[in-house]
């Protein structure tokens, strides 16, 4: 029996459309899919216990043979509303950053805006399980995903990080990307990013079946969320994956 395909992908509210279709295509009988935050994704796909993974973009390069595999992920063109930084008070006010652990995309934004865009010196902490208490005072903290929409009425400044860096450069940005780092068949790779593609024509019907009381699905999906990777999108992937490598290299 020909062994199936893993796949790995974010378990957040971001992902509902794009897994739309490939568990209702019947590529689904091709592959074995698991759920996790995109940071362990990383970590499987480069030990090699999954072969596809939509994970963060930053992590690419900690994986040797890593490439995009299909035109799909998570990105936006300005607000993405999920992956934001919190403060009490406004952010040349702030001396204290905690990151959000789940991905390191997220981590290496927020620092290369902090340096690059807004300027400020602040100490980066890592963030414990609990770490959304934290945030008070001095003491900012970057949250992402379904937590972030969650806390969007519970601080006084939001800074969403994707309309930085679009005003910063011009261009969109891309969170995560499907992702693989070993030679797959053609006709499968074709038929999962066709798989991928059904779900975007179907945002109302995913937004009302994964219902939320604190923010419209419906404008997550349709205003905030870009699903298809296009020209610009790629553009802005290619600028922040060097930037982030000239700073590590630096």
């Amino acid at each position: 029996m020909k062994s199936k395909i893993k796949v790995g992908a974010v378990s957040y509210l971001n992902t509902k459309p794009l897994l739309y279709g490939v568990e209702a295509s019947a590529i689904r009988d091709n592959i074995e899919l698991s759920l996790a935050y995109p940071a362990q994704l990383a970590q499987q796909l480069k030990e090699g216990s999954i072969d596809i993974a939509l994970m963060p973009i930053a992590a690419m390069q900690e994986i040797e043979g890593a490439r995009i595999v299909a035109d799909y992920g998570i990105a936006a063109d300005g607000n993405v509303v999920s992956v934001a930084l919190f403060s009490e008070l406004p952010i040349e006010d702030i001396d204290t950053i905690i990151l959000d652990y789940q991905s390191r995309t997220s981590v290496r934004l927020t620092q290369l805006l902090c340096q690059e865009y807004w300027k400020i010196n602040v100490k980066f902490l890592p963030a414990g399980p609990n770490f959304i208490q934290e945030i008070k005072g001095k003491k900012a903290g970057v949250i992402i995903g379904d937590r972030a929409l969650e806390q969007l009425p519970n601080f006084k400044y939001n800074y969403d990080l994707s309309s930085a860096w679009k005003s910063f450069t011009g261009l969109p940005f891309v969170f995560a990307a499907w992702v693989s780092n070993k030679d797959l068949p053609l006709d499968f790779l074709e038929e999962f990013n066709a798989a991928n593609a059904v779900g975007l024509a179907h945002l109302d019907e995913i937004a009302e079946a994964n219902h939320i009381s604190y923010y419209s699905l419906k404008t997550y999906y349709k205003d905030n969320v870009c699903f298809f990777l296009g020209e610009a999108e790629k553009k802005g992937l290619a600028l922040f994956l060097q930037k982030i490598s000239t700073t590590q290299n630096s």
